[in-house]
């Protein structure tokens, strides 16, 4: 009828008219979309005014931390500027003082040279930090790195302070020509930054502040204001700082809390929704209900033994339904077929007493005889069937009553479960049981079977279960009560006879009774490690413990535990073996004793005591003498097969690895002596003795003891050095006496010739003549005489002293000297050298050297081309060498070698050439400990080195 009165309405009305459900909801969805609408308007409002309000505030207080360090910035500047071109800061109290009264955030300034606190101010308070080096500090070293690296300013932390407290470190680096000279710091309290930053003046009942920075070992986040719940899931903007790399977050205390201005509209909005579409719904719905009755029956025609059959049939199990009385089969389901091989037609022709083992007929009738009189309301047993094919199969049998006839029971319905698979499984438990209990009773060790399921259960009680074995093992040894509470908790199900023997008692009891009596004192740390490995779910332990029987005898036993396969979880089960070891123990420190005076006598053989591999000269064995002769460690040497190839002295290396090699091949002990380099970096001499250990006439290893001839061999030195020093001085001694005596006998004979001729002379005039001839020899015997003086006193001066001269002045000073010659002549002097080159000499002859050299370059320069003279300074690894160049008339080597350091030899035709200044010079050089070596060709120019040492 509803039907045909929505006729009179459009089409499309009428779907809506005849839809009551859909059309409700519908109109539903619509005025919730409305509502939803609008509340999300008004959340959109609402969540944007938050984040202006946010970041307004975070902005002000990231400027006002960034103008904080700012600041910083100026006085580190200001500080490292008080370093003067020494590297020696001036003022620093005065000038810190005054940069704390312009700067209240700080807390302390720091000079920090070569990365070591050596200047704080002020001091007092911060006298923990002097002196440390935070260039070795592995949790300083990095952050410092960071503003050497960059060149910039850079603030470390907050960390924990050494004077106390959580501050910020801001670190300038300081360069001196372009060398890093150290930083330049500031010291700021966390609470003085935040409180500088206006951080506390914010309104804290709706936000907070968190103040975080990467650790740079863990990659996590560490975060240092005191809120340091997790905020990820409430609303939260943040700001990088750079300076430090931190994040300054603001965080919304209430999550979400703005949720509740839009909650009571939106929820008002859906009532209402749902208000307009119940009533809709309502409306539409009264001429369907009267439709729906007409069928309201249909559904009620189920037939009860319709379900019963579906049941029967297609049950997991074999139903039947059976004759109480003759056995037989009224009903059987496919499943009971199934499970005996026979067909339905062919069970309903055989009864259940056929089918049924002889040893399982008997109690199966007496239980069907009780049922059917009624004694019992049901039974259950297991039993067997014989199949078509003649197997037998265990079931289990359940029977129930089906109905009754005048009280007695006519029918009733078996159910049969195959259970033949789990008596196979309880027949090979059973064997396996029978098994492992003569393996265990026979066991040749001592095996205890034990339950520690009430010690798991007492652990996990305490929350120890998968702690750390640290915090466990701290605990125990914290409660000593609880590993005894423990011990106390262990059940011992079974000991076998050689536990018997063991513990020396008589009976299994005696051992089973309690487990406490038989752990004693100086078991109860081996008993603990049991307990740590239960915590961290281990399921075998091994460690050697101590027992003591019956009689009081202490015996060694070697304690396995081991928890049996499907107990993991419950340790109901588990397996102890305690083999008695005492002999091997006793025999074990009887090695070790022996293994330990042989070491010892090793150790005081005053050499290194070595064997290694004949072929690989890999060592396999090196006394303790290596580390003191040496520096390595026994564990060093012996970690690399090449060690001792790797730690020969490089010149050494080859020939002495061929030599051994050679000799080994040979089977022939030798004896040798080599270098080797310390860990020190020293140079050692050793003389190594080899005997050569051979099996067949094959060398299979070497032995052989290293001695240190190292003090030795610097004695040979020496005395060859002093032999070569004093064979030297004789020889110079021999040519200077041979110079003294020809120069002198040339002035004498000179002199008294004279002196002859005056005698002779017959007139006045011949005799001045003669006299001013005299006073000419005179003069050159004075001047002979003074060289030779000043000579001596070169080789005689033995306490000469030696200061740090200044090069580059000593050139100056001496090219000022000769300043008219340089002009006259328009000589070009170049330096190649810092300007910083120190030296230790004697003042006078390095000036007396150096003019020398210079002068003679002056004064045979070549005639025909602008004089040039070139002083460079060479400083390698092993000398450091004063080179002067010029381009003169030069020397030739060829005739001249001998002559050109030797006393009044001259090798050019120039007048005022006298032989002398090159000798003396010679002479100053050797006298300081030095060299002096010449590279001429004549016309192209000459070249002196002076080596100094």
């Amino acid at each position: 009828m509803a039907q045909m009165d929505n006729k009179k309405y459009p089409k499309f009305i009428s779907w809506f008219l005849s839809k009551p459900k859909t059309t409700g909801f519908i109109t539903f969805l619509f005025l919730s979309y409305i509502a939803g609408f609008i509340v999300s308007q008004q959340y959109q409002l609402i969540k944007e005014d938050e984040q202006r309000e946010m970041n307004s505030i975070l902005r002000i207080v990231n400027q006002n931390l960034e103008q904080s360090l700012k600041n910083c910035y100026t006085t580190t500047l200001t500080l490292a500027l008080t370093i003067n071109d020494q590297g020696v800061p001036e003022n620093f109290d005065y000038v810190g003082k005054k940069l704390m009264e312009s700067n209240n955030s700080i807390s302390a300034v720091q000079l920090v040279p070569n990365g070591v606190i050596k200047y704080i101010y002020p001091l007092k308070g911060n006298e923990a930090a002097l002196d440390l080096n935070i260039l070795k500090a592995p949790h300083l070293k990095r952050e410092a790195l960071k503003s050497v690296t960059s060149q910039k300013m850079y603030f470390a932390g907050p960390l924990k302070l050494k004077q106390g407290g959580m501050g910020i470190v801001g670190r300038f680096p300081v360069f001196r020509n372009n060398k890093f000279w150290g930083f330049s710091a500031v010291i700021i309290k966390l609470d003085n930054l935040l409180k500088s930053s206006g951080i506390n003046t914010v309104d804290d009942s709706k936000y907070y502040f968190q103040f975080s920075k990467e650790n740079t070992t863990t990659k996590k986040e560490t975060f240092y204001l005191p809120n340091k719940s997790d905020f990820s899931k409430k609303y939260n903007i943040f700001r990088t700082i750079p300076d430090g790399d931190w994040k300054l977050y603001l965080i919304s205390k209430y999550q979400n809390y703005f949720y509740a201005q839009i909650l009571i509209p939106g929820i008002i909005g859906l009532i209402l929704a749902a208000l307009f579409g119940v009533l809709i719904y309502t409306l539409l719905k009264i001429p369907g209900e009267l439709q729906s009755l007409v069928n309201i029956q249909a559904t009620k025609l189920l037939n009860s033994e319709i379900k019963f059959e579906a049941i029967f049939d297609q049950a997991a199990v074999g139903i039947a339904h059976i004759d109480s009385f003759t056995g037989n089969f009224i009903e059987i389901n496919n499943q009971y077929c199934k499970l005996l091989g026979y067909s339905q037609q062919e069970m309903k022709e055989r009864n259940f007493q056929s089918i049924t083992h002889p040893e399982d007929l008997e109690e199966d009738l007496m239980n069907l005889e009780k049922l059917r009189d009624g004694k019992i309301t049901a039974y259950s047993m297991e039993k067997r069937y014989y199949t078509k094919a003649g197997a037998i199969i265990w079931i289990n049998l359940t029977v129930s009553p089906l109905f009754k006839k005048d009280k007695k029971v006519t029918t009733h319905i078996s159910i049969v479960e195959d259970i033949s698979l789990k008596k196979e499984v309880q027949k090979l438990i059973k064997k396996s049981e029978t098994r492992f209990q003569s393996l265990f009773e026979d066991s040749p060790i001592p095996l205890w079977e034990e339950d520690f399921s009430e010690v798991k259960k007492y652990l996990q009680k305490l929350n120890l279960i998968n702690e750390t074995p640290e915090t466990v093992s701290l605990y125990l040894k914290m409660h000593p009560d609880v590993v005894h509470e423990c011990i106390a908790l262990v059940k011992i199900i079974d000991v076998n006879t050689m536990c018997l023997h063991l513990h020396k008692v008589k009976t299994k009891e005696e051992l089973i009774s309690d487990l406490s009596q038989i752990i004693d004192t100086s078991s109860i740390p081996d008993f603990t490690k049991q307990l740590i490995a239960i915590t961290q779910g281990e399921k075998q332990l091994i460690v050697d413990t101590k027992i003591k029987n019956k009689e009081g005898e202490y015996r060694d036993v070697n304690l396995r535990w081991n928890v049996i396969r499907g107990y993991e979880k419950s340790l109901e089960r588990i397996i102890v073996s305690t083999e008695d070891i005492t002999e091997r123990k006793i025999s074990e420190n009887i090695i070790l004793q022996s293994q330990q005076r042989i070491e010892s006598l090793i150790n005081t053989i005053d050499g290194i005591v070595w064997e290694c591999d004949a072929k690989t000269f890999a060592f396999n064995f090196i006394s303790q003498k290596a580390e003191k002769i040496l520096g390595y460690t026994s564990q060093e040497w012996l970690a690399s097969k090449t060690f001792w190839s790797d730690h020969i002295h490089p010149e050494d290396r080859q020939w002495t690895i061929d030599y051994c090699t050679l000799k080994t091949k040979e089977n022939l002990n030798h004896d040798f002596e080599y270098r080797m380099i310390a860990k020190n970096g020293a140079v050692v001499w050793l003389r190594d003795i080899v005997n050569v250990i051979s099996e067949n006439d094959q060398a299979l290893s070497l032995r052989g003891i290293m001695i240190d001839i190292t003090t030795t061999k610097e004695a040979e030195k020496d005395l060859n050095d002093s032999f070569n020093l004093v064979t030297e001085q004789n020889k110079r001694l021999l040519n200077f006496s041979y110079i003294v005596s020809h120069n002198l006998r040339s002035h004498t004979s000179n002199i008294a010739s004279i002196m002859s001729l005056i005698e002779s002379s017959e007139s006045e005039e011949e005799k001045d003549e003669m006299i001013q001839l005299l006073k000419s020899v005179s003069n050159s015997l004075n001047e002979t005489m003074i060289h030779l003086n000043e000579v001596i006193n070169i080789r005689t001066n033995i306490g000469l002293v030696s200061e740090s001269l200044n090069l580059q002045q000593y050139l100056e000073t001496v090219q000022s000297v000769l300043s008219e010659q340089i002009n006259s002549k328009d000589v070009s002097i170049s330096t190649i050298m810092p300007d910083d080159v120190m030296i230790n000499y004697n003042p006078a002859y390095l000036e007396s050297i150096l003019y020398n050299i210079i002068s003679n370059s002056i004064r045979y320069s070549h005639p025909e081309r602008k004089p040039i003279i070139i002083i460079k300074w060479i400083n390698d690894d092993e000398n450091k060498i004063l080179q002067i160049s010029d381009n003169g008339v030069g020397i030739d080597l060829v005739k001249n070698a001998d002559k050109i350091f030797g006393m009044y030899k001259t090798f050019t035709n120039n007048a005022d050439s006298k032989g002398i200044g090159l000798f003396i010079t010679k002479n100053q050089i050797d006298a300081m400990g030095g060299n002096i070596t010449v590279e001429s060709e004549p016309n192209i120019g000459t070249t002196f080195k002076i080596y100094i040492q």
